[in-house]
């Protein structure tokens, strides 16, 4: 298996809890940090973190576009895990912090392509994906 993983992380100067409730905030927050990559964004159930079901379509490049069908739940540690019905991508939100900071930290894996596009793949998508998660991250410590 050809594991793939996106990382990005932000600091944010608002309380824990503060920064915890928008990012489970579906209906309202989330479709306000989305960047031009999503569309067709849809709450089918829920709304607020763990038991929220949620709909959009993600376009990485030009070419390339996939349908995402997420069932969203938390850990024990709090943070919402993302997981796509249509794929095995999955994405976790991890936010940590204090009274007076936070730090947002957003882990996308997937099961990659083997050979050649494997390769290419593990090579170019992760930075692609981060650069995305960055520009959701920025606006979501503008919005807060």
């Amino acid at each position: 298996m050809n594991q793939v993983q996106a990382l990005a992380e932000r600091t944010i100067a608002a309380p824990v809890d503060r920064v915890r409730a928008a990012v489970a905030d579906y209906r309202e927050v989330r479709p306000r940090i989305l960047t031009a990559h999503y569309s067709e964004y849809e709450v089918r159930s829920g709304g607020t973190g763990a038991g929220t079901v949620v709909h959009w379509r993600f376009q990485a490049t030009s070419k390339r576009v996939r349908d995402c069908l997420l069932d969203v739940s938390e850990l024990s540690s709090g943070a919402l895990v993302e997981s796509d019905r249509n794929s095995t991508l999955v994405t976790t939100w991890t936010v940590e912090g204090n009274a007076t900071t936070s730090t947002v930290r957003v882990a996308t894996t997937w099961e990659g392509a083997n050979g050649v596009k494997g390769f290419f793949e593990r090579l170019f998508a992760p930075a692609g994906l981060k650069r995305v998660h960055d520009e959701q991250l920025a606006k979501l410590a503008a919005e807060l």
